[in-house]
């Protein structure tokens, strides 16, 4: 029996990866340097592991991945969150028998950076807004000249310190901070959508568009509105065939009035298309690389994570007086976290949230923060091993 190791199973595309190889008859290990009882207790996963940080402990993270793939035997190797940095970085490291399902790192860093992936994403196929790296506001102010714009950072993630000015930006704009260079863009209205897809050398093997219909503020959602788009499926097909891509890859974008697509920025990495894909779609086989023919959801329903469109959706339909609509959307969306013969993730992901509250307490920071800081990748130079 084929034996699949998974990473970030703090996160529900996780434990949805591990659901897809349980059913395809895999073994399934999860590994990751958190609480990530949201995966561990699943019936789907046979063992968790746990693993030193990568972004403080490379050497260690990468001996600990070695022991366990030895131990395990394991034959694929799939990361979901942003470990596949880092990952990618000591590759090398790992036994070159092992499948893992990453890219060369240059190019990981080249999508990773909002300002190098516009630059990548012409001729495509689809509209790339204009840009610019600036070190303060008064440079992005003069490159705006009053018009709408968009700050960013140059490496983030979930949304996190974007600035959106559509009327332009105002006299009292805070100054950007972090101790990286930031992306002035030009800001697009319009209906956002996210993109997942698998690649393996370049050619396309899997692929979903959703809108993500609630969110937490701006950043991570909620609801997944399967959305297929025929514009952004083949802007993907051309830009994965031309940077010859291998591994999964997301993008984010925004649809005009007029249908017209624009892509803003680009995750090498999984995010929550995963959900959209029924059982016997045939995920594993494009993990591996071994599809004939692109895999679409074959089954689109929206999806949900229940927890959170209960309580964080509910207090929002208040807020907007949208009751109605957010009853009619609960009651037509699958969950991913509770499945019949395996309820248990969600009460692992309550004990993985307190977990995180505990970090967050701890050292100061926000809850989102204590998630994620130990695999974030801001483009900072990564040592030898």
């Amino acid at each position: 029996m084929a034996k699949v190791l998974i990473l970030g199973p703090r996160a529900p595309a996780a434990l949805e990866l591990a659901r897809h190889f349980d059913r395809a008859a895999w073994t399934a290990h999860v590994a990751d340097s958190v609480s990530c009882r949201l995966s561990a207790w699943s019936r789907s996963v046979r063992r968790a592991h746990r693993l030193p940080p990568p972004r403080s402990q490379p050497a260690g993270f990468v001996a600990a991945l070695s022991r366990i793939v030895a131990d395990e035997r394991i034959d694929l190797l799939v990361p979901t969150c942003e470990e596949v940095f880092a990952l990618s970085r000591y590759r090398s490291a790992l036994p070159q028998s092992l499948r893992v399902l990453v890219d060369d790192f240059d190019k990981l860093k080249a999508l990773h950076s909002k300002r190098r992936f516009l630059e990548l994403a012409r001729d495509c196929g689809a509209n790339v807004p204009d840009s610019l790296a600036v070190a303060n506001l008064h440079e992005a102010r003069n490159w705006a000249d009053g018009q709408p714009l968009v700050l960013k950072p140059e490496y983030s993630r979930f949304g996190v310190h974007v600035r959106l000015y559509p009327h332009g930006m105002p006299e009292d704009a805070p100054p950007l901070g972090l101790a990286q260079a930031w992306i002035a863009q030009r800001f697009h209205a319009g209906t956002e959508l996210c993109s997942y897809s698998i690649a393996d050398r370049g050619r396309l093997l899997a692929h979903c568009v959703y809108r993500p219909a609630y969110r937490i503020s701006r950043s991570s959602s909620f609801y997944f509105e399967p959305v297929p788009n025929a514009a952004i499926r083949g802007f993907v097909e051309r830009f994965v065939r031309k940077i010859d891509f291998t591994g999964q890859i997301s993008f984010d974008w925004i649809i005009g009035d007029d249908g017209s697509a624009t892509v803003l920025e680009c995750n090498p990495r999984a995010i929550s298309g995963v959900h959209l894909f029924a059982p016997g779609d045939g995920l594993p086989a494009a993990l591996m690389g071994e599809s004939t023919a692109c895999i679409e959801p074959s089954a689109p329903r929206p999806k949900m994570l229940a927890g959170v469109m209960l309580s964080a959706g509910f207090a929002q339909a208040l807020r907007r007086g949208s009751v109605k609509q957010w009853w009619h959307d609960y009651r037509r969306a699958d969950d991913v976290l509770s499945l019949p013969g395996d309820r248990l993730p969600p009460l692992g992901g309550l004990v993985d949230v307190g977990a995180f509250a505990r970090i967050a307490l701890t050292r100061g920071c926000s809850l989102r923060e204590a998630a994620t800081r130990d695999i974030e990748w801001d483009g900072e130079e990564l040592p030898d091993l």
